[in-house]
């Protein structure tokens, strides 16, 4: 598997990376250390998780994963794992976190609370990247900066990162550690597949002029582009779970991945997929991972049989043919996750 840098770090990953926000939630420990283990086995030497999860979150489950993660990290040698969390943040949209005392936001006390919850669930006295999971605009980014720096000096994070950030904030952020004596973000994790595509306008000349690494979250679209929504909502899918269990946010966050665009997108890629004689997984996968702006490709599981579809994707170099054939898809269906296909950032 090929190892790129995070930004302008030391840190050196595989350029897939194993997501874990299953963890807890869809996935029980037995299951979650088969993933991690197969994994591993195959080259993965990066895992993503957060304080928050399992996904969807929910107040007796939260730090769950962690818990999961950690006992499964205790039996690797610690240097062999690059470990990547996330301190919660506000919360966004659908995504409401179970508040600690009071509202949750990235101030001082509460990212120091984040990270000692999470070096003490996950069993470990370092994480390799620490992430803020979403911004909050409503603070100054030289004191979030300033404290995630303290963390690294103390040798509790070795770099830093934010997530579900926008190209403004990215900006701002550089320009702040040009400013003050605080360390840079170097990587954003966005959400950024085969239907949600907006990464590839300004926040890619962010990472490409600020040396930034992007980690595509949800490659796959939420499962949309394996297929399995083509027919109708599967069972225990999450988004299948959101239109008829959840609330208002989940069940507009459900429609926002299916819908008849999103549809109607895969069932061409399928077809692109077929004629190179691979799934539309791998080629959802082997897609974000050509990108020069992107450092490692975070996918997720609930089964090994689902990782090992996605893990054909290692090899796979999609050629330009293939790519214009994609972009050709992308051209006749704009942004299928926006009802107007309208390229929002």
């Amino acid at each position: 598997m090929e190892q790129r840098r995070l930004g302008r770090s030391g840190i050196v990953v595989s350029d897939i990376c194993m997501g874990t926000m299953t963890f807890g939630g869809q996935c029980d420990e037995s299951l979650s250390h088969q993933i991690c283990d197969v994994a591993f086995d195959a080259g993965i030497d990066f895992f993503d998780t957060a304080e928050i999860y399992p996904v969807p979150p929910s107040a007796d489950l939260v730090g769950k994963t962690e818990e999961f993660f950690g006992r499964w990290l205790k039996q690797k040698p610690r240097e062999s794992v690059i470990v990547a969390s996330k301190v919660t943040g506000p919360g966004h949209g659908w995504f409401q976190p179970p508040v600690r005392h009071g509202k949750t936001a990235l101030d001082r006390r509460q990212i120091i609370q984040a990270c000692e919850g999470s070096l003490k669930r996950l069993g470990t006295d370092y994480i390799d990247l620490y992430q803020t999971h979403w911004p909050d605009h409503g603070m100054p980014y030289e004191e979030v900066l300033g404290v995630l720096t303290e963390l690294r000096e103390q040798g509790k994070v070795r770099a830093i990162g934010a997530s579900n950030e926008t190209s403004w904030g990215m900006m701002k952020a550089c320009w702040t550690a040009d400013t003050f004596p605080v360390d840079r973000y170097e990587t954003v994790q966005n959400n950024f597949s085969l239907i949600n595509r907006r990464c590839e306008s300004e926040l890619a000349q962010v990472c490409r002029r600020e040396g930034i690494s992007l980690l595509p979250y949800s490659p796959l679209g939420g499962g949309v582009l394996t297929g399995k929504y083509q027919d109708s909502p599967p069972p225990g899918a999450r988004f299948t779970a959101y239109l008829t269990e959840g609330g208002e946010r989940q069940q507009r966050m459900a429609k926002r991945f299916v819908n008849d665009r999103t549809l109607e997108t895969t069932r061409r890629l399928t077809e692109i997929a077929n004629e190179i004689g691979t799934t539309v997984t791998a080629l959802s996968v082997a897609w974000s991972r050509q990108h020069d702006f992107v450092a490692s490709t975070i996918i997720g599981a609930t089964s090994v049989a689902q990782l090992q579809e996605s893990l054909e994707a290692r090899d796979l170099i999609l050629s330009e043919e293939t790519l214009s054939q994609i972009d050709q898809v992308d051209f006749e269906i704009p942004t299928p996750m926006t009802e107007d296909g309208l390229r929002r950032l």
